[in-house]
């Protein structure tokens, strides 16, 4: 497959490729185009003036935009499911659920693009008396969107759907280890009447990404990874309004009245699907001491029960992970855990280096002094380790410099209500693994896991700003 740029509205390559390969096999599936400084810089000149023009558009003409996009998705949905599966070594049934997530998620942003207003402001009082007053929500201008490999067609999906909402024009630059499933996207605008630098796809190392931050005719930044380059990114571009998505290290918290049986099955499979390559995966969970070794035996047996392998087949949960340097990185992280005191209760083992495998893992004994506690893992690896009460849980689960979804299995009263209160995450589930998503939420974190939120109707407010208007 050869993917294009949409620069403006139209297909364009540059003299430089990168090949992109299948995670699992290895094989060659596609290249794109790499952009130069001149064609990053005729693309924001299109963002530019499309933000002049298309802020002018009804929601009605908007809406009709994505939804002509949903259209192309589905109507490409064999496609994309392949591409999903191949480049970013995606279980089969995941890849088709991001498909049924991506148009679930355009359609949300159809209902809230066409309800988009402002408010009315109260100013009948001292010199307001007399007048009318009220808001109407208006863009920032034209916005970088920097998506991650992980969910290569809906988290760009989630930068896209509130632009078009809002007038916003987006340039997408798309992970270098998935772009051809953008590449399909801009095939599909370019297809479509679209207003010309709307939305644009631009694939991109990261230096020239990088010098594009800096461009002052950007007015926003929605960056989805990691959060050391989120907030290196925010660092280099303080006069940008800067949204931040960048995962974490999710904790689960098991009470002693909790459902054993049910909490072990949720969390293993929140632990291990697609490798544990996703920002909510399951990364810690603490038992409490009660229950911590009945616990654990229901936990390991369900963790036994994970199949690794070719994503490609609908019973695998554990594919590869999207690099050799990464299986490296779990592996070492693992071993250096071990090395200070924690001990492997299953796997521990890299499966099969040739198809980038690695065995979903167990570790207890370990501790936030540990990277595979501190940092994001990304990977198929768990901690469980044991807490006497609610309020330890709460203080391990907060440790955490992380702070994006958390969960807790409980039918205690007081203890749920004491963990939404004293858990310092964007999002709580109870009863539910902390990845639990569903597009139209407002998904975030605090502290290191980001600023601001997703989901269309959350996204559209971060996306404008109000215009106060005052009549008498």
């Amino acid at each position: 497959m050869k993917a294009f740029h949409l620069i403006g509205n139209k297909p364009a390559d540059s003299p430089q490729q990168s090949e992109v390969f299948d995670k699992y096999t290895g094989e060659l599936l596609g290249t794109v185009p790499l952009a130069t400084a001149s064609q990053w810089d005729e693309a924001i000149r299109h963002a530019e003036k499309a933000f002049r023009h298309f802020r002018t558009y009804s929601a009605e003409r908007k809406a009709e935009i994505l939804a002509a996009l949903r259209d192309g998705i589905l109507q490409r949905e064999d496609l994309l499911t392949r591409l999903i599966i191949r480049e970013a070594g995606k279980p089969a049934g995941y890849a088709r659920n991001e498909i049924r997530r991506a148009v679930d998620n355009i359609e949300t942003g159809i209902r809230e693009t066409l309800n988009l207003a402002g408010e009315m402001v109260p100013m009948d009082y001292l010199n307001g008396k007399g007048k009318t007053a009220y808001t109407i929500r208006v863009p920032y201008g034209p916005m970088l969107g920097i998506s991650p490999f992980n969910f290569p067609l809906n988290l760009a999906l989630h930068k896209i759907i509130p632009a078009v909402a809002t007038g916003t024009p987006v340039i997408i630059k798309p992970a270098p280890q998935t772009p051809l499933t953008m590449g399909v996207i801009a095939d599909i605008l370019a297809q479509t009447d679209l207003p010309e630098g709307l939305i644009q796809v631009v694939f991109s190392d990261n230096r020239l990404a990088e010098k594009a931050v800096l461009d002052p005719r950007f007015k926003l930044l929605s960056f989805t990874g990691s959060d050391k380059v989120g907030w290196h990114l925010k660092k280099i571009s303080p006069a940008l309004k800067v949204f931040l998505e960048m995962g974490g290290n999710a904790a689960a918290v098991v009470d002693e009245n909790a459902d054993l049986n049910r909490a072990a099955r949720k969390l293993a499979y929140g632990s291990f699907l697609y490798a544990g390559q996703i920002c909510i995966s399951v990364q810690r969970i603490y038992v409490m001491e009660k229950v911590f070794d009945a616990f654990t035996e229901i936990f390991l047996d369900e963790t036994r029960k994970i199949i690794s392998g070719n994503p490609m087949n609908d019973d695998v949960t554990n594919g590869p992970l999207i690099s050799e340097k990464d299986l490296d990185r779990v592996a070492a992280t693992v071993d250096e855990a071990v090395a200070g005191g924690a001990k492997i209760l299953t796997g521990g083992k890299i499966l099969d280096r040739s198809h980038r495998l690695y065995a979903p893992t167990v570790l207890t004994g370990t501790d936030m002094n540990m990277a595979v506690m501190a940092d994001e893992i990304f990977g198929p690896v768990v901690n469980i380790n044991p807490v006497p009460d609610i309020r330890r849980a709460i203080r391990e689960v907060n440790a955490s410099r992380y702070g994006l979804q958390a969960a807790l299995y409980s039918d205690s009263l007081e203890n749920i209500q004491t963990f939404i209160r004293d858990v310092d995450a964007g999002g709580i589930m109870i009863n539910e693994i902390p990845g639990f998503r569903i597009d139209g939420m407002p998904y975030g974190g605090m502290k290191h896991s980001g600023l601001g939120r997703e989901g269309a109707r959350y996204a559209i407010r971060e996306l404008t700003q109000p215009k106060l208007i005052v009549m008498q």
